[in-house]
């Protein structure tokens, strides 16, 4: 008989890794709406940083992504890539020369009443001023099962620096990101 793998690793003792991550900074949105989110002064005592977010844009564009900024740097000097499913096809694409990295999507003003998307974000060894920071993000939008229903994978990087990251600025396509929209900096150790 052969050992079962949940069993043999409940027994483990001190070789798991726990309380990995700290909270830094949470902002969520009042009712006024919110035209940007800004995580300032980060603390450069962790390995990588992860922000998790809940939002819903406003605005007449339908457009509804989420774009990150580096450090206030709003030239156009950012790469992404994205691959994207919407439960019946698959695409990819890619970007440079952009002034953010797209990260995401949030439900747009058009969807559904009460409809968010969330996502989380990475940003691997955002202290390390010998390359650029890799960002990578995971995100989803349910638009009531319609055709903007979407699940995304994106990467990016910002070419024109290798400074740390102390600055993040997350920027919504349409006017504003509404009341309940919410996101958390984390510091991963």
């Amino acid at each position: 008989m052969s050992p079962i793998p949940g069993i043999v690793a409940s027994q483990i003792t001190g070789h798991l890794v726990t309380n990995s991550f700290e909270s830094i900074q949470t902002v969520t949105v009042g009712a006024g709406g919110q035209s940007s989110i800004s995580f300032t002064s980060i603390p450069s005592t962790y390995k990588h940083l992860q922000v998790r977010w809940l939002g819903r844009q406003s605005g007449a564009n339908t457009g509804y992504a989420v774009n990150l900024r580096i450090n206030g740097t709003s030239s156009a000097n950012y790469t992404y890539h994205r691959i994207r499913g919407n439960g019946s096809a698959a695409s990819a694409s890619a970007a440079t020369s952009q002034t953010g990295i797209e990260v995401g999507a949030t439900s747009a003003a058009n969807s559904t009443a009460g409809m968010f998307g969330a996502g989380i974000i990475d940003i691997l060894d955002y202290t390390d001023t010998n390359k650029y920071k890799t960002i990578r993000s995971l995100q989803g939008t349910d638009q009531n099962s319609s055709t903007d229903s979407n699940i995304f994978f994106h990467s990016g990087f910002l070419t024109s620096s290798t400074s740390a990251v102390s600055q993040i600025d997350l920027i919504p396509d349409g006017t504003s990101f509404v009341q309940f929209s919410s996101f958390a900096l984390y510091g991963v150790k």
